[in-house]
C-alpha cells in the first residue's frame, strides 16, 4: 500500500499554492508597514538609501515567523474548502476516507513548517536582530556615512563646524560650504567655499581631505586684526570622530540562541530579573511553534460551512483566531518579563484553552453526526444581517406619488 495516493497528491496541490500565496503576501504586507517607518528613520538620520532594504532583510525572520502559521492554515482551509463547496469532500466522505486520514498531508507540512518555525525562532531570529540593532548603531553614529546633514550644522571633533548647502552626485560634489574651526592656540578660522569634495586617504583612513574650491579664509587670532585671504584651491585635513565599537550579541533576550536562554534560564547565579526575562522568551517562542502543530485541525473546522452554504465566514474567524493568540502571547510575554506572572501560565494557559477550543470544533465536524462547529455563527450573522436589512428598509423615505398628466386629471 502507497504512503502517498492519488488523493493525497490532489489535497497537497491544492493545499501548497495558496499557501505560498499568502505567505508571500502577510510577509510583504509586514514588511511594506515597516519600510515606511525605517525611510523616515534613515532620511532623518541622512542615511544612504539601501541601508533600509539590509534593514528590512534582517527584519524578515521576525515576520515570517508569523506568516508561516498563517500560510499554513489559509493554505489548508483553502483547499478544504473548495473540496467542500465543490461536493468532492462528500465524495471522498462517502467512500470511506475520514476527516483525519484526509489531514495526512496537511499535517505532514504542519511537521515541517514546525520544525522550520523552530530553525527561525531559534538562531535566525535572534542574529538577525542583532543585525537589525547593528546597522541601527552604525546609522545613528555616522558608521555609514551619514554623519554630514545638509543644509544643517554638523560638529566634528567638538572643534570644527561644517554647514553644507547642497550635496550633489550622491554626495561627491559639495555646494555652498561654511566651515568653523578653533585651534588649539586661541586662533580661529572661518572658512567660506562655492563648491568642495571629500577624499579619502589610504595610508590613514581616520583622516579626510576636504577639497575647497574658490573661496577665502578669515583668520582671527587671540590678538591683533584679522586677515583675509582668497584662494582658488584649498585642501583642510579633517580627523574623522571615533566610532564607538558596537556591543556583542545577547544584549537584550531577544538575541540570545535557544540553547542559550535554557543555559541562562534555569543557571544558578541567574538573577530573578534575568531569569524572568529569559523563561518568557523561551516559552514565548515555543508556544509559538507547538501551536502551528494544530493549525490544520482549525483549518478544516472552519473551511467546512454548513450545507446549502458558501459563507466564507471561516476564513474570517480563522484569521482572527490566530491573530488574537499571537497577540496573547506576545502580551503573555511582557507580563511575564516583567515577573507579574508566571511564564508558564501566562504563555501555556491561552495555549491550553486555545487547544481545547480547536479539538472541540474538530471533533463535532469529525465525529458528531451533523455537527457544524461554525454553524452557530453563521445563523448568528445571518439573523444579525436580516436585522440590519429590516432596520436600513424601515428608515427609508416614503416614495412620493408621481404626479399625474394633465389630460388624465381632465379625464377625471
Amino acid at each position: 500500500m502507497k504512503f502517498f495516493t492519488a488523493i493525497d497528491r490532489y489535497i497537497f496541490r491544492l493545499v501548497l499554492m495558496p499557501m505560498l500565496a499568502v505567505f508571500v503576501i502577510a510577509a510583504s504586507l509586514l514588511v511594506l508597514d515597516k519600510m515606511l517607518k525605517l525611510f523616515d528613520f534613515v532620511a532623518t538620520q541622512g542615511g544612504p538609501v539601501g541601508v533600509v532594504f539590509r534593514m528590512l532583510a534582517s527584519m524578515f525572520p521576525e515576520y515570517a515567523s508569523l506568516a508561516v502559521p498563517l500560510g499554513l492554515m489559509l493554505g489548508v482551509l483553502m483547499a478544504f474548502r473548495r473540496l467542500a463547496t465543490s461536493s468532492e469532500l462528500d465524495v471522498m466522505r462517502a467512500v470511506g476516507l475520514s476527516y483525519t486520514r484526509l489531514l495526512r498531508v496537511p499535517y505532514i507540512l504542519a511537521v515541517v513548517l514546525a520544525f522550520f518555525n523552530l530553525a527561525i525562532v531559534s538562531y535566525v531570529q535572534p542574529l538577525s536582530r542583532y543585525y537589525y540593532e547593528q546597522l541601527t548603531f552604525e546609522l545613528t553614529t555616522g558608521a555609514l556615512g551619514a554623519s554630514i546633514r545638509v543644509g544643517e550644522f554638523n560638529t566634528l571633533k567638538d572643534r570644527m563646524s561644517l554647514r553644507i548647502e547642497e550635496s550633489r552626485e550622491e554626495g561627491r560634489e559639495l555646494r555652498g560650504i561654511f566651515l568653523r574651526l578653533a585651534e588649539a592656540r586661541g586662533e580661529v578660522l572661518s572658512i567660506t567655499a562655492r563648491k568642495g569634495r571629500f577624499l579619502a586617504l589610504r595610508e590613514n583612513p581616520d583622516t579626510i581631505i576636504l577639497r575647497l574650491t574658490d573661496g577665502q579664509i578669515v583668520q582671527v587670532p587671540p590678538k591683533g586684526p584679522p586677515r583675509v585671504l582668497q584662494f582658488t584651491s584649498h585642501d583642510l585635513p579633517i580627523d574623522l570622530p571615533s566610532i564607538e565599537k558596537f556591543r556583542e550579541r545577547g544584549g537584550v533576550e531577544r538575541e540570545y540562541f535557544l540553547p542559550e536562554l535554557l543555559r541562562i534560564g534555569w543557571a544558578k547565579d541567574t538573577s530573578a530579573e534575568t531569569r524572568a526575562i529569559v523563561q518568557a522568551s523561551l516559552n514565548y517562542r515555543l508556544a509559538e511553534v507547538v501551536m502551528i502543530l494544530l493549525l490544520p485541525l482549525l483549518a478544516v473546522a472552519l473551511a467546512v460551512p454548513p450545507k446549502r452554504s458558501s459563507s466564507s465566514l471561516g476564513v474570517f474567524v480563522s484569521i482572527v483566531m490566530v491573530v488574537a493568540y499571537h497577540k496573547v502571547n506576545e502580551y503573555g510575554e511582557q507580563v511575564s518579563s516583567l515577573g507579574q506572572l508566571n511564564p508558564w501560565l501566562a504563555l501555556w494557559v491561552p495555549f491550553t484553552i486555545f487547544a481545547g477550543i480547536i479539538i472541540w470544533m474538530y471533533y463535532t465536524l469529525a465525529y458528531v453526526p451533523g455537527g457544524q462547529p461554525i454553524g452557530a455563527l453563521e445563523r448568528f450573522f445571518q439573523q444579525a444581517l436580516k436585522r440590519i436589512v429590516r432596520l436600513l428598509g424601515k428608515r427609508r423615505p416614503a416614495m412620493i406619488p408621481a404626479a399625474k398628466d394633465e389630460e388624465e386629471e381632465q379625464a377625471a
